[in-house]
């Protein structure tokens, strides 16, 4: 049947410091399948636990081992063959409990093992002397029935000899490819811790070197600050410079212009002279004009009198006149009237 699994749980898996023998270090960075292994061939139990392509626990169990509670959650075992310590932290206390008292179960179940071993090397060892004293003795009495069935019981016995012999062996072979796989783990241990060691060197070195770099950076950033605001002056100071140079292009133009002005100042103040002189003529031109006017609204005035004086007049006139006609109708009505009579 080879070797199967006969408990599964799951746990956290450290190991302890090979430098201090105190601290502990965790072989995973999450928690793992722990499983027992029975192997009926070689009648033996192993703790085996596998993280991705990682063999992290392979430890065979012994009578001699204990597993030790150190916490609600947390048990080690001691591997002399492993030359280390494993360490579990569990998610609960049953966890914990159930895979101690499994622990001291497959202990047990490997001193019976170990029990059984030695007492049949032990019985081989007893029937292999026995046959061969019962063999002479046959030999010097005589040669009965019971020679074959002697015979035979010694071959079974050398055969299950040879098979202990076999079983020893193998024992001998895994034993030594255990140490060979502790002193490859060993020497793995080694290397990490240099290479961890490496690496913090490394890495203190890197932190150092980012340090460096952020305050150039810092610095960096302050110099292209200050290059931003100078090149805002400068910005600032060529548009003001623009509009300086405008500024005096347009003055050049003005004083362009009075320099043109004043070449005809000399022709200007001639004709402002002779405008001059025409405005006086004008102005007492003017002045004669209004004492005309003048004269000429008395004479109006006047004239507007004597035309209200005669409309009075002509009124009193027609008035009278009138008088005089009605008067005369009158006269007129009186003479029909007489006529009428006559």
């Amino acid at each position: 049947m080879g070797e199967q699994p006969i408990f599964t749980t799951r746990a956290h898996v450290f190991q302890i410091d090979p430098t201090t023998k105190k601290n502990w270090m965790p072989a995973s960075k999450q928690a793992v399948t722990v499983s027992y292994f029975y192997d009926s061939t070689r009648n033996s139990y192993r703790i085996i636990s596998v993280d991705g392509a990682k063999v992290i626990i392979n430890s065979t169990i012994t009578p001699n081992m204990t597993f030790t509670k150190t916490s609600q959650k947390f048990g080690q075992w001691a591997d002399s063959r492993a030359n280390t310590v494993f360490g579990l932290g569990f998610s609960s206390e049953q966890q914990l409990t159930k895979f101690a008292e499994k622990f001291q179960e497959v202990k047990e179940a490997a001193k019976l093992a170990r029990d059984k071993s030695q007492e049949k090397i032990e019985t081989s060892s007893n029937h292999s002397q026995a046959s061969s004293v019962n063999g002479t003795d046959d030999e010097k009495a005589s040669h009965g029935p019971a020679e074959a069935h002697l015979k035979s019981e010694n071959e079974k016995l050398k055969l299950a000899l040879t098979q202990s012999a076999s079983n020893v062996k193998k024992w001998e072979i895994e034993l030594q490819t255990l140490r060979e796989s502790n002193a490859r783990l060993t020497a793995a241990l080694q290397e990490s811790a240099a290479s961890v060691d490496q690496w913090k060197k490394q890495f203190s070195i890197c932190r150092d070197e980012n340090d460096r770099l952020r305050n150039k950076i810092e610095e960096l950033e302050e110099q292209c600050n200050e290059i931003n605001k100078e090149k805002e002056r400068n910005a600032q100071l060529s548009r003001r410079l623009e509009a300086l140079e405008s500024e005096i292009q347009e003055k050049e133009r003005e004083l362009k212009d009075l320099r043109k002005q004043g070449e005809i100042i000399p022709q200007l103040m001639s004709e402002c002279d002779f405008v001059t002189e025409k405005l006086e003529a004008s102005e007492r031109e003017n002045q004669n004009l209004e004492d005309k006017v003048r004269s000429l609204r008395t004479d109006i005035e006047e004239s507007k009198h004597r035309q209200r004086h005669l409309k009075m007049e002509l009124k009193n006139f027609l008035e009278v006149l009138d008088g005089k006609i009605d008067d005369l109708h009158d006269f007129r009505r009186g003479l029909s009237k007489l006529g009428t009579e006559n």
